[in-house]
């Protein structure tokens, strides 16, 4: 039964990482393209008749020609955001997605999904308007909470956003700067650039520089001998999902580890569908990863990939990606805060030694595992060993 904080109206608006990608890419690679500018490569407007056509597939560049008064576009756009926690970045995180909703031009519904937080996550929610559904935290899954929310949209919106509760949207129209690529029926997934939190130290704010450049683009299966792996990358801390196809597709995958997001894409691709990268819908989102930390996610990196072959099986790996973000990071580091250098080499080594043992997982104890991840719930436990070789 929902929680009795779901409301079941739509509301109305109120009035007022080191070497390798997130959680997709074999180590030692990035999901970018390399070193980034400042300078945005294309502008997603309303003078195109298809957001998406003034884009080449694959390669990013613009193609103009032809264009023609945009028709009215008018999709019916759903926010889903799980919270667990949140804190202090929920609350900024919320007060922007508010400020979105305030300066779409669509009417935007909000889902909170809260795994029964200990501060006031879900008050928040409830505080900016947002309808908020409360869980038990053993149920939470990464996959299948948010097919969960999807479930309890009424109605089913055309478009779902999914944004991380630490995420937080740069500017008012960043929702409806993303939504605009769907006007390509062939789009099934997009997702935003994400810059480094005001805190990022430098090798977060390297990391984001590096893995979401300015360069945009929409890919498809096509696309995979030129791109490998990074043809699916996709991010759920800001991303968008036309709905029809993901129903198509059978939701995200559930009691997946992580990486439901990129999953989901490599599925879309396959089925013929494109992914979308949009660079000028922008979000605060970055990770000050201690090193302990790094091994963590990066051994349930491995395991991800160890338990879902096919992936690499049909797109490839990233080629040389990992070798150009090492050099991108080295004098990145070296120009700007060159004491950070020995820090990196440690959290590069964790990601390669937790990303190994993550590939071999099954050949280690069980009691290990939830010692090893950053997710010990995937493993039946409900807190992280403090002793794993007890």
């Amino acid at each position: 039964m929902p929680s009795p904080e779901l409301q079941n109206a739509r509301p109305a608006a109120p009035a007022d990482e080191p070497v390798w990608s997130d959680a997709t890419a074999e180590p030692p690679v990035s999901a970018a393209t390399g070193e980034t500018t400042d300078a945005v490569a294309y502008a997603t407007t309303d003078a195109t008749t298809d957001a998406a056509a003034s884009l080449t597939p694959g390669d990013g560049t613009a193609n103009t020609q032809g264009a023609t008064a945009a028709p009215a576009y008018e999709p019916m756009i759903d926010i889903l955001v799980p919270t667990y926690n949140g804190g202090r970045l929920w609350r900024e995180s919320a007060h922007a997605i508010a400020r979105c909703r305030v300066a779409s031009e669509h009417l935007l519904d909000v889902m909170v999904v809260d795994s029964s937080s200990e501060d006031d996550s879900a008050k928040v929610g409830r505080h900016c308007g947002f309808r908020v559904y409360v869980i038990p935290p053993e149920e939470f899954d990464h996959g299948g909470t948010r097919n969960h929310a999807l479930d309890l949209c009424d109605p089913t919106p055309d478009i779902a956003v999914f944004l991380t509760q630490d995420a937080i949207l740069a500017t008012p129209d960043a929702i409806d700067i993303l939504v605009r690529v769907f006007r390509d029926p062939a789009v099934a997934v997009a997702y935003g650039r994400q810059l480094p939190h005001t805190n990022a130290n430098p090798i977060a704010a390297h990391a984001r520089r590096f893995n979401y450049g300015t360069q945009g683009y929409i890919a498809s299966q096509a696309d995979a001998p030129k791109r490998g792996l990074k043809t699916v990358f996709n991010s759920n801390s800001f991303a968008a999902y036309r709905v029809s196809a993901l129903r198509e597709l059978g939701g995200f995958p559930e009691k997946t580890i992580l990486s439901e997001d990129m999953h989901l894409a490599a599925r879309a691709v396959l089925a013929g569908y494109k992914v979308a990268y949009v660079p000028e819908a922008t979000a605060y989102h970055s990770h000050n990863y201690t090193a302990t930390e790094e091994f963590r996610r990066y051994f349930d990196i491995g395991v991800f990939h160890r338990d879902h072959p096919w992936i690499n099986e049909k797109f490839g790996g990233a080629g040389g990606e990992g070798r150009r973000f090492l050099v991108s990071e080295f004098f990145y580091l070296l120009t700007r805060a060159p004491w950070w250098l020995p820090a990196a080499a440690l959290h590069n080594l964790a990601k390669i030694v937790g990303y190994k043992l993550g590939k071999n997982y099954t050949r280690l104890p069980e009691k290990w595992r939830p010692a090893f991840s950053m997710n010990p719930r995937h493993w039946g436990a409900k807190r992280r060993p403090t002793k794993w070789w007890d």
